[in-house]
């Protein structure tokens, strides 16, 4: 055997030069750049179009400037930043004092900001104009394109006032503080803070949304007791929205039977109300904001409404807490398709950009059917809370059915929607670092929250038993498109004939609240969207000529006109 005594430094010597610094196997091409630096309000024409409807003039100016704020490149690396870096629970200091506070990324300090700066929480009762829900919904559609976690609490902010307002001595301390546009993250009781917002937190483990189940308990705090007094409630909650807010909307039983009440986050000597954090939830999407589970252990709270009314009471926040969701599903569709209709674009394959190849194009014009009828349905519901809020009992009348109808259905189409603009991505679209991944893990919550699908559809036919003018209410609304499509008036007649009925068959409560929906959507889509759009849904949705699959739309239809319309206008690639 013989020995080498060749060093490491004598092979690496015979070596040829390496190339200099700089040096790149190839050059990298054919990928889009972020969609940022457009503007999701002016820029969408649809929107521009129903706020021009519905008069809301006296908003362009607000929801143009949250228009260019969501799509910024700098609320795409705060939306990016606080769902990496997730809240943390700090339920001791080190000393072991019970702290129970949450601690959240900067960026999602500065996003609450953002958005309570433009009143997203709050316009609707606050601006005092003709359609301020309207409006207040568009700033949730726009904000739910930048960051849909923080609408949970924007939501529920905006939600609780009808609540608060069954007690006019609370509604008068705590509805300033809420509606302020002034976002203050301090734990801290409110006379220390600057605004705050609300969360809400029903369900418990034994009982999900059979909140008849409730075993969590109330006893008052004093001699006196009734509406607006002071209870103390021992229990737990299983799923407790947004726990780092100021006050809550929350159930509890008293020996008059279940009962809201609002309770405080902290007390007036700035400790933490009896409200212990016992962890919060890993959850798949929205993990920018945090969920926990809590324990009441005597904690102080306010009776709202009558004892024993606690459901109905509470229903006056659940029901606007739907229709948000409805919203924020139709703005969540928004941004995935949006992000779509930019990746093919930009993207070539076969010597072609994907958006000329005819599947694709297929694929993203069906999409695009999906985001119009889901946005016109959503903000046909936001103007009828208007309309009522203005004294319009048929109005009254559509909400109450239109929007379990707008929650159950858009929530469900989201998920397939943001499925279908996560494939257009390719491997892209799977992957954290860009936004799509996000959407697709957001998209199946709205459907679980305030009422999952079984929940809402039995609601829908709910309200068709016990509030019958409702159906001849809905299919008026229907009807004002009356002419303008034989499918869709076909589908009316056989859908009137199917609610006559309705209350009798439970196992077609998802049917009905789908065929429900298809129609308005469909009777909007006639009324409002250009012919190109409102033929191909109509072909689609209400006959035999559409199938389960996104990208089926059968020839004869004007694809290109469809995606175009869909198309930010303030940005081309």
């Amino acid at each position: 055997m013989t020995t080498s005594t060749t060093s490491a430094a004598d092979l690496f010597a015979r070596l040829p030069p390496l190339a200099p610094d700089g040096y790149a196997t190839h050059e990298v091409m054919n990928q889009a750049t972020p969609f940022t630096g457009h503007n999701a309000f002016t820029g969408d024409r649809l929107l521009v179009e129903i706020a021009a409807r519905d008069k809301l003039g006296w908003a362009h100016s607000l929801l143009a400037e949250a228009g260019a704020v969501v799509a910024s490149e700098r609320v795409a690396d705060l939306a990016r930043d606080a769902n990496r870096h997730t809240p943390d629970l700090r339920s001791h200091d080190r000393f072991g004092h019970r702290l129970d506070e949450i601690v959240f990324h900067p960026a999602w300090h500065e996003l609450m900001t953002l958005a309570i700066g433009h009143g997203a929480h709050a316009l609707a009762w606050t601006a005092g104009q003709t359609g301020a829900h309207t409006a207040r919904g568009m700033l949730s559609y726009l904000w739910n394109q930048g960051e849909s976690g923080i609408c949970c609490p924007l939501g529920m902010t905006y939600s609780a006032v009808p609540a608060l307002r069954l007690q006019p001595d609370l509604a008068t301390v705590w509805e300033p503080f809420i509606l302020s546009q002034r976002y203050d993250p301090a734990p801290a009781p409110m006379h220390r803070k600057s605004g705050g917002t609300v969360g809400m937190t029903l369900t418990e483990k034994q009982a999900g949304s059979d909140l008849r189940a409730t075993q969590t308990t109330a006893r008052a705090a004093t001699v006196r007791r009734g509406p607006g007094e002071a209870y103390l409630i021992d229990g737990h909650k299983w799923f407790f929205s947004v726990p780092h807010s100021d006050v809550f909307v929350t159930l509890a039983r008293t020996d008059r039977g279940l009962s809201c009440f609002l309770l405080p986050g902290w007390l007036p000597d700035g400790t933490r109300n009896r409200l212990l954090i016992q962890r919060l939830k890993d959850k798949c999407g929205n993990r920018s904001n945090a969920s926990g589970e809590i324990e009441y252990r005597g904690a102080l709270a306010w009776l709202v409404g009558e004892e024993g009314q606690g459901i109905k009471a509470a229903l006056a926040m659940t029901h606007l807490t739907r229709l948000d969701f409805a919203i924020g599903s139709a703005g969540l569709m928004r941004r995935a398709v949006s992000e779509a209709i930019h990746h093919v674009t930009a993207r070539r394959a076969f010597q072609r950009r994907l958006i000329d190849l005819p599947l694709m194009e297929n694929v993203v014009a069906d999409l695009a059917l999906e985001v119009e009828a889901a946005t016109l349905l959503a903000f046909r519901l936001a103007r009828a809370v208007d309309d009522e809020a203005a004294g319009d009992a048929s109005a009254g009348l559509l909400v109450r059915l239109g929007t379990p109808v707008a929650k159950y259905w858009n929530c469900k189409r989201v998920v397939g929607v943001v499925h279908e603009a996560l494939e257009c991505h390719g491997g892209n679209g799977f992957v954290e670092e860009g936004p799509i991944a996000r959407l697709y893990r957001e998209a199946p919550l709205n459907g679980i929250w305030e009422g999952s699908g079984n929940i809402i559809a039995l609601d829908v036919l709910r309200a068709l038993v016990r509030t019958p003018d409702t159906g001849a209410a809905f299919l008026d609304e229907v009807r004002r498109a009356r002419g303008g499509d034989r499918r869709l008036d076909d589908m009316t007649r056989q859908l009137e004939g199917e609610l006559a009925g309705a209350g009798e068959h439970e196992a077609q409560a998802r049917r009905i609240a789908e065929r429900l929906a298809l129609c308005l959507q469909a009777s909007l889509v006639v009324q409002h969207s250009p012919s190109a759009v409102a033929d191909a849904f109509c072909t689609t949705r209400l006959t035999g000529d559409g199938v389960a699959a996104f990208g089926c739309l059968p020839g004869g239809h004007d694809r290109r006109a469809i995606v175009e319309r869909a198309r930010n206008e303030s940005r081309h690639a």
